[in-house]
């Protein structure tokens, strides 16, 4: 269900406010659904009774929403069953959690088997995403539990053990061992972590690699390979990172392509191993192999180096052990590295995070982790094609300081890799979401260095060219780049490739060396200027007007209510022909009354009523500058400029906010809408400085408080 904008920003400072106190950390990991394992683990010991989980229940609506919802032929005969249902003595791992515990079955993922099958490699790593100390005998309650990695945040995210069979088999992920069910349950909480298992279909390992570890995944394509290929993969395994590789299908199918090598085509395989070995018959050379394996745990490559090919009978039996070399249909095989160049068109490594090892004697990157979001007609700018909105897109200050130890031959500098990672697509696919075409550009900005930390505006854009950017936009849940730069100070503008697509997304800046990247956020501040009251003497023929107005419409007490201010207003403003506009609402006035009434009558006297209104005036030149065409509209875009000169400094969030409540359907603002935004403003900011008597910027309310201000502004 979508959010309303103030469910939205609840959320988001609830979500806030709990890493403040250290939730989402890897010692504290979120609850997902609020759901705690070992509270309801408990409950349902004492109750003696088997857990249901609720929130994923065993209904078609967990299976999918297309090919595996209501009207699919496939799901009539699927039956949810317990383990203990399906075989005698299930066993939640069997002899160590090893990578033919992974077979795939009739679900489309075998970019997150391979990512399962990478994480078996590092025990520390796999037991943290698939927590120890579960089983079907002692403590048992049909409640198990796995960790993942989700925008930035550690989710614990709990399940009940009824798995999709037919025939009494599992219909997706399973064991070789037929009694073992840690894989297929993991995948059941992948699937709850994402909505259906269906969600699931279709992938790129690097997704699953990233949400096992918080890991920055970097792609090669073999044709572009740098030639230090084998060093960066042997040096990749060695400090822990996952690795998998895919073979592009050059006609896009609908069932993976198998070829007459034995390797399969637009299919994803994971990489576990990277070795020398010397062959009896070769004096000098040392031969470099690859280990790979197939999620579907058979089907193997068949060429130099296969299981049963001549080559192993060149080395010596140490060399086959160092190897670990069997003959078995298990879908793992070794190749030559040049084999492996000339077959495979991709690799990817996810380099791991200061958080996923705490080894120190395995090398890790700093990261500093920003949460932005694109929001139509405030801050969805589009790429720089679209000049007038691509300003307006979230922007980062990013200030490299130290350069590299030991810089690549001509790249002396900073290196780093940028990650910019859009979220809840998959998740929203049911409901058509598709990936959006994402990307970013890095501009230099030495003003930065003496203090400039504003929103960078449209004329910096026109004047000023990149000085990195991703090397294309595209349709991928995260895009990825390594740069090297000079220390200094620059800005990272993150956008998606058209303008006015909402979203949210997260940037990750990673580092060898310390590096701080944060979003430019104005300071959020109002100028109050008082307009001086004009003398008998100085009054326009429009305020003299004005006041006959008043007294015509307030009578003998000299002050008018929220009605009688809409009269006053509409009388005057109509003769405003170029405002194109019908007029104050009745809630608009009742606003302005909230702002004026320092006495509390609900009314406005004379004194009060002509403070509001050289402030409207005061505004209203404001509108009609950016109002240039006179449609009577301002564009929402332009409504940060605007906002601006009426004197208040606000953020990107609160941008956002103003758009999503004063803008119509064709993001334009309307002179009522703008004047009631700034009336607002204007009662919300003197409020808040009413209360923060001490002006350390934040205040505290009781519930009363807080109501008697929000409901009357």
């Amino acid at each position: 269900m979508p959010y309303t904008p103030s469910g939205f920003f609840c959320d988001r400072l609830i979500r806030e406010r709990e890493r403040r106190d250290g939730e989402g950390s890897l010692n504290k990991p979120l609850r997902f659904n609020g759901q705690d394992f070992n509270t309801l683990r408990q409950e349902y010991l004492q109750r003696k009774n088997l857990f249901e989980d609720e929130s994923f229940p065993a209904t078609v609506e967990s299976l999918g929403f297309k090919e595996l919802g209501h009207k699919s032929n496939k799901v009539k005969n699927i039956v949810w069953k317990r383990p203990k249902e399906i075989c005698e003595n299930p066993q939640f791992i069997v002899g160590g959690a090893s990578r033919t515990d992974i077979c795939q079955g009739d679900l489309g993922d075998c970019w997150l088997l391979a990512a399962i099958a990478c994480l078996t490699l590092n025990e520390k790593l796999l037991y943290r995403v698939v927590p120890q100390e579960q089983s079907f005998s002692e403590g048992y309650a049909g409640i198990f539990h796995f960790q993942f990695w989700r925008y930035g945040d550690w989710v614990d995210v709990v399940i009940d053990d009824r798995i999709p069979t037919f025939n009494n088999q599992l219909v997706f992920t399973k064991s070789a061992e037929r009694n073992e069910f840690w894989s297929a349950l993991l995948e059941k909480a992948y699937a709850k972590l994402h909505g259906s298992y269906e969600a699931l279909k279709g992938g790129n390992t690097t997704e699953a690699m990233e949400d096992f570890t918080g890991g920055v995944t970097e792609f090669y394509e073999m044709k572009e390979a740098p030639k230090e290929l084998y060093k960066i993969m042997k040096k990749a395994l060695e400090r822990g990172s996952l690795m998998g590789c895919s073979i592009d299908s050059l006609v896009p199918a609908r069932f993976e392509t198998r070829t007459v090598t034995g390797l399969v085509k637009g299919h994803a395989y994971s990489v576990t191993a990277v070795e020398e070995c010397k062959p009896s018959q070769h004096k000098e050379s040392k031969v470099r192999l690859v280990r790979l394996r197939n999620p579907w745990g058979q089907v193997e490559w068949n060429g130099p180096w296969s299981d049963n090919s001549k080559e192993w009978a060149t080395l010596s039996k140490a060399e086959k052990e160092k190897l670990q070399h069997q003959s078995a249909e298990d879908g793992e095989f070794w190749m030559s590295f040049e084999d492996f160049k000339k077959n495979y068109t991709k690799i990817e490594i996810c380099n791991l995070t200061p958080d996923a090892l705490e080894d120190d004697k395995i090398h890790k990157w700093t990261v500093s982790v920003n949460e932005g979001r694109w929001v139509r007609g405030c801050s969805a700018g589009g790429c720089r094609n679209y000049p007038d909105t691509f300003w307006t897109n979230p922007q980062y200050r990013l200030r490299l300081l130290e350069e590299d130890d030991d810089p690549e031959e001509n790249d002396v500098g900073c290196t780093f890799v940028v990650a910019l990672m859009q979220k809840n697509r998959r998740k929203e696919r049911k409901m058509g979401a598709n990936l959006f075409t994402i990307g970013f550009a890095i501009y230099e900005v030495p003003g930065l260095m003496h203090g400039n930390k504003q929103h960078m505006q449209k004329d910096f854009f026109l004047f000023n060219s990149s000085k990195a950017r991703c090397k294309s936009y595209i349709n991928l849940r995260e895009v990825t780049q390594r740069f090297c730069l000079s220390p200094g100070e620059y800005v990272i503008v993150p956008s998606t490739y058209e303008p006015h697509q909402e979203g949210e997304f997260i940037l990750r800046v990673f580092s060898e060396k310390k590096n701080t990247s944060e979003e430019i956020e104005n300071r959020i501040e109002a100028d109050h200027p008082v307009p001086a009251p004009a003398s008998a003497g100085e009054e326009s023929e429009e305020d003299q007007q004005f006041r006959t107005i008043f007294q015509e419409i307030a009578g003998d007490d000299m002050e008018i209510t929220a009605n009688e201010l809409k009269n006053v207003l509409n009388r005057v403003i109509t003769k405003h022909k170029d405002l194109n506009t019908e007029g104050f609402s009745l809630e608009s006035c009742r606003s302005m009354i909230a702002l004026m009434d320092m006495d509390g009558t609900g009314r406005l006297n004379l004194q009060e009523f002509r403070h509001l209104w050289n402030k409207i005036k005061q505004w209203q030149g404001i509108f009609k500058h950016y109002n240039a065409d006179q449609s009577g509209s301002i564009n929402s875009y332009e409504m940060r400029n605007a906002v601006n000169d009426a004197g208040f400094r606000l953020n990107n969030q609160l941008y956002d906010i103003i758009t999503m409540r004063y803008a119509n359907e064709n993001m334009n603002i309307d002179f009522d809408s703008f004047i009631s935004c700034l009336v607002r403003l204007e009662a919300m900011f003197r409020a808040f400085q009413a209360f923060d008597q001490d002006g350390d910027g934040t205040i505290r309310l009781s519930v009363l408080e807080w109501l008697q201000l929000t409901m009357y502004a």
